[in-house]
């Protein structure tokens, strides 16, 4: 009987001991709201509203290896029909999906500035997109976390390759 309650005891502390490490991966699901402030059909997609998925790589260091998956959807405002100067239609953005990954630096504990960069997909369009963003969180325990960011979509267009840029918001829970 003494074995099992020594073993039960020692499982018991071990299992609390490992447990207070530090994981080494936290995922965090957010909800994003994402006006455009630069494109070629800006009245026809001012605002759009999606979710994301982050992911920070907890190194000893710093600077965090990061990576993150957004779907933001476009709402249609004015419907005005945009042409090129050779006749066809200037494509409007109604979705909008980025894969980034990069780098977070986090100079103090609730802070942290992150740089990603990487595909974003328009209209069956492979562009290059770039996010630099400033987040904090909202508790030490890092449950809730919030970040204002500014992305560049590069040369998007069919006939005229202009950026499109625009600004999220986003407030985020911590999936583990």
């Amino acid at each position: 009987m003494q074995k099992i309650i020594v073993s039960l005891l020692l499982s018991f502390i071990l299992t609390q001991g490992f447990a207070q490490q530090e994981k080494s991966l936290s995922t965090y699901l957010s909800f994003q709201v994402t006006p455009a402030l630069h494109d070629q059909t800006l009245g026809n997609n001012p605002l759009g509203m999606g979710l994301g998925l982050q992911t920070f790589f907890n190194v000893s260091s710093k600077f965090k290896p990061t990576a993150e998956i957004t779907g933001d959807i476009y709402f249609p405002h004015d419907d005005v029909f945009r042409m090129n100067g050779d006749g066809t239609a200037k494509l409007e953005v109604p979705s909008m999906v980025n894969l980034l990954a990069g780098a977070e630096f986090a100079p103090a504990k609730n802070i942290y500035v992150s740089l990603v960069a990487g595909p974003s997909f328009i209209n069956g369009q492979t562009l290059l997109a770039m996010k630099p963003s400033l987040g904090f969180y909202f508790s030490s325990k890092q449950r809730w976390t919030g970040n204002i960011a500014y992305i560049n979509v590069f040369n998007r267009g069919n006939v005229v390759k202009e950026n499109f840029t625009s600004v999220s918001l986003a407030i985020g829970v911590k999936l583990f």
